[in-house]
């Protein structure tokens, strides 16, 4: 029976020809907003690794210009800020950062191990000693930043467990140096933290080296962000008394305070947006290519008159009719499919899209073959149905 529906759809291998592209370009599209919708729905249900809630972050603008090292009445002037910000009450921890938690911003660094032919690739923030207690971070193995490290000849830095895997396998990491490309000065682990997923819950899991604030040393840069972590039922009327204050250290320097629950909001939305856009042109695709798929059989259908209608003087049933019909646009689905498969595969082979997990791809290619036979199945229902109720005096019609 199957080699006979093949056999027919061959024979009208024009006519088929352009469904099964049309089918092969719709399941490239839909496998591509499966793989975001997958990735994105596998990385929410992931730890954060911190707590953002009852925390504010302040932006300072020291009106320091890009490369320019900072003067030690501006480091002093800093030092100054953590003071104010620890003299209220409402403010349990206070600790400085490059980048805050859920931006997009940041550094990225190469280290200088390879792994499947690439450098490993990652991203570093530099925290000051208190960081841990205001993001409620968790140290699986060693320790955080403290005043043990001041004075040290080498850069302490902390890392996460992705990364500890990657670089030193199941061998306990602490106090090895962590091979920095093109980096002057050693570094040596002295934590291992949890999988801090620095830009949001949609993000992937990614390598991240933290580095301590040297407060010290002018050549480095003022940190931009101050973090502070308040008493649980802190309300927003606080800002207003905080800036006061920290306004009183430097009234040259403007800032910026937005609870770290908005920034994350804010992240979210940008992560989110693109992929509601592309779901929703995805969804105009379907409904395109349903429309089309239904004209078509509709019209093979009506072309087909007089062989259905010898098909039913034969002795066939109306549900045969309607199974042939069924079957043979499953076999043309399927034909399309195989080359979207094919190509889809290639892109694994190749490493095309090395940054998602295999299992992320598996459920995405399930699940873009479903919805496409599951599409093809509804659009022939209607053409299928037509078709039984051609009668066999309707083959007389035709010559």
């Amino acid at each position: 029976m199957i080699k006979h529906l093949i056999k027919l759809v061959w024979n009208r291998k024009r006519a088929n020809f352009l469904i099964m592209v049309e089918i092969f370009f719709s399941f490239l599209v839909l496998f591509a907003v499966a793989v975001l919708a997958v990735t994105y729905s596998d990385n929410y249900w992931r730890p954060l690794g911190f707590v953002y809630q009852n925390v504010w972050n302040i932006e300072v603008d020291m009106k320091q210009l890009p490369g320019q090292s900072p003067s030690a009445e501006q480091v002093e002037a800093v030092r100054q800020l953590f003071l104010a910000a620890r003299e209220f009450d409402e403010v349990e921890a206070a600790a400085s950062a490059q980048t805050h938690p859920f931006s997009e911003a940041g550094e990225f660094g190469v280290l200088g191990v390879m792994t499947n032919g690439r450098r490993l690739e990652y991203r570093q923030n530099v925290v000051s000693d208190d960081f841990d207690k205001v993001m409620s971070v968790t140290v699986t193995r060693g320790r955080w930043f403290g005043k043990e490290d001041d004075g040290v000849n080498w850069q302490p830095v902390v890392i996460n467990q992705q990364l500890a895997q990657a670089v030193f396998g199941n061998d306990d990491p602490i106090d090895r140096d962590l091979p920095l490309f093109n980096n002057q000065t050693r570094a040596r682990v002295i934590g291992v933290i949890t999988d801090f997923r620095h830009s949001g819950e949609l993000s992937s899991p990614e390598n991240l080296v933290f580095h301590r604030m040297n407060f010290s040393d002018q050549k480095e840069p003022l940190p931009g962000n101050l973090l502070i972590k308040l008493r649980p039922g802190t309300t927003r009327a606080f800002d207003e008394k905080l800036i006061r204050r920290l306004q009183d250290v430097d009234k040259k320097w403007s800032f910026d305070i937005r609870s770290v629950v908005e920034l994350r909001e804010t992240a979210f939305q940008l992560k989110l947006v693109p992929m509601i856009v592309i779901g929703l042109v995805a969804m105009f695709l379907m409904i395109m290519v349903a429309l089309g798929l239904t004209g078509v059989l509709w019209l093979n259908v009506t072309r087909r008159t007089k062989e259905i209608g010898v098909r039913r003087a034969e002795g066939a049933t109306a549900w045969s009719i309607h199974q042939q019909i069924l079957s043979e646009m499953l076999i043309i689905t399927s034909f399309g499919l195989t080359a979207g498969v094919a190509l889809v595969v290639l892109f694994t082979l190749f490493d095309v899209i090395g940054w998602i997990s295999g299992q992320v791809y598996a459920l995405s290619l399930v699940i873009s073959l479903a919805a496409i036979y599951l599409l093809t199945i509804i659009c022939s229902l209607y053409p299928s149905w037509l078709a039984t109720k051609v009668q066999p005096a309707a083959a007389l019609c035709y010559e």
